[in-house]
């Protein structure tokens, strides 16, 4: 069936290429000058795609996307904004528009757009790789607005805590929307060095710098026609900000080296675990960048906040590491249970899952008991630094019950280092005495540190020590 598309735009030299142009695709168009013409055509006829000016004679174009948002919520539209205007651009993509693009039209991109917007209506009810778990209102809310999202092509700002998923809801808003046979490229800005970060994001030219011995793509062109989604974008250095507010705005990159620009094709998604606002508010993060990345915040609750879905989380996660290390799957035992429901998992699902994987390889028996979990001493960190730890023996550094007649006082985590960090540096110090003492015979090593070999193992693989 032909597709067939809305032209809204007063100048008749506008409508009569956009007319050409989709007529070239093989899209059938009817062409309205004002905002009434447009509501009457909509009304009267069945269209897969809307076009529209921003000034109308009776109007603007915010008051049509608001229109069809109603009447035709499946409709994707798009505005045509005046070149640099970006303001106006995100109040229409806050409004409900799917995307814009900027006068004079450019051709490439508005292909690139309609193809885009085509492939809304074959995606409805389609399967998705990735899955939230969890049947509680908050997450039954967050679906939601993750399939509403997916239809847009809006930049999306996902706000949450560390752990909390806020990667596996900007996989599914990839996954849900029509990018989603193009890749999806995550990145942790943290994780880059700073004198390297324009070479990542835009790529290079051969010899551009020392060491650039070949021509290499960024990851603004690796996800081409897909999602780059921008985690930890808050520890984006100013000058990177700049460059990436650019990139943003023009739709374009400059390849370190090169003299020419490079169109892009990308829906950008971001997040941080930081308070972004805060963080402009301090002047670490640029304003205009803020309000480019943050058109539509999607805020991810903590599981403190769905505890309903601890169980359901808990029988995902255990099957998952079952069929990983081809074991039974335990049960929970109901106290076991219940102190992860109590529990406030500062970390969110990923100390979940860090919890579950421990207690996987330390219980004996079919069942997980409230001792497995270790809850205890994860909460209460016991010494400055691993460098400074109390010398303690190994059986009293992995047995709960034993922690209470450590007489280490307790102190706060060094400055920028997570628990999980802190507890790897001790554990893998005392795994790593334990071994030398013993020659590197694992089970003797096992029997000292009163864990089972099966326990061991699966820590040195967790320490990379194996």
């Amino acid at each position: 069936m032909t597709p067939r598309a809305l032209i809204v735009d007063d100048e008749p030299d506008i409508r009569e290429l956009l007319e050409i142009t989709l007529g070239r695709m093989k899209i059938d168009t009817r062409a309205a000058r004002d905002l009434d013409t447009a509501i009457r055509l909509l009304g009267d006829e069945t269209f897969d795609l809307c076009l529209t000016d921003m000034h109308l004679p009776d109007g603007n174009g915010i008051e049509l996307v608001r229109h069809i948002g109603t009447t035709h919520p499946g409709l994707p539209v798009a505005v045509i904004t005046a070149f640099g205007n970006m303001d106006t651009a995100i109040s229409a993509l806050k409004a409900g528009a799917f995307d814009f693009v900027q006068k004079p039209v450019d051709l490439e991109q508005l292909r690139a757009l309609i193809d885009t917007a085509l492939k809304l209506s074959a995606l409805a009810g389609s399967p998705t790789a990735t899955k939230m778990i969890g049947s509680s209102p908050a997450m039954t809310r967050l679906r939601e607005q993750v399939t509403r999202l997916a239809r847009s092509q809006a930049p999306i700002y996902v706000s949450g805590e560390s752990g909390s998923g806020k990667e596996v809801a900007a996989r599914l808003i990839h996954e849900q929307g029509p990018r989603r046979e193009a890749p999806f490229v995550p990145v942790n800005c943290g994780a880059i060095p700073t004198e390297l970060m324009e070479s990542e994001f835009f790529g290079h030219r051969k010899g551009s710098f020392t060491g650039a011995v070949a021509d290499k793509e960024g990851l603004f062109q690796a996800a081409a026609h897909g999602t780059l989604f921008l985690d930890e974008v808050a520890d984006l250095p100013l000058p990177m900000q700049v460059k990436l507010l650019r990139a943003i705005q023009e739709k374009a990159v400059r390849p370190v080296g090169s003299q020419q620009e490079v169109q892009i094709d990308v829906r950008i998604l971001s997040a941080t675990h930081k308070d972004l606002a805060a963080e402009v508010e301090a002047g670490r993060f640029r304003q205009d960048l803020y309000y480019r990345l943050n058109v539509i915040e999607l805020a991810v609750p903590a599981l403190r906040d769905r505890r309903e879905d601890i169980g359901d989380l808990a029988t995902e996660i255990l099957n998952r590491l079952a069929a990983e290390y081809d074991a039974p799957v335990p049960k929970i035992g109901d106290a076991a249970l219940a102190a992860l429901s109590q529990y406030d998992f500062p970390g969110n699902v990923r100390e979940l899952e860090n919890i579950l994987e421990r207690a996987f390889t330390l219980c004996d028996r079919k069942t997980i008991r409230v001792e497995d979990l270790n809850l205890i001493a994860r909460a209460t960190p016991r010494a400055a630094s691993p460098a400074a730890a109390p010398a303690v023996t190994p059986a009293a550094a992995v047995d709960p019950q034993l922690a209470p007649a450590m007489d280490a006082p307790a102190v706060s985590l060094p400055a920028g280092q997570s628990l999980e960090d802190y507890l790897a540096a001790i554990e893998r110090r005392l795994i790593t005495d334990a071994l030398e003492v013993t020659r590197w015979n694992k089970t003797a090593a096992a029997k000292n540190l009163g864990i089972t070999f099966r326990a061991l193992r699966y820590r040195l693989k967790k320490l990379g020590l194996d």
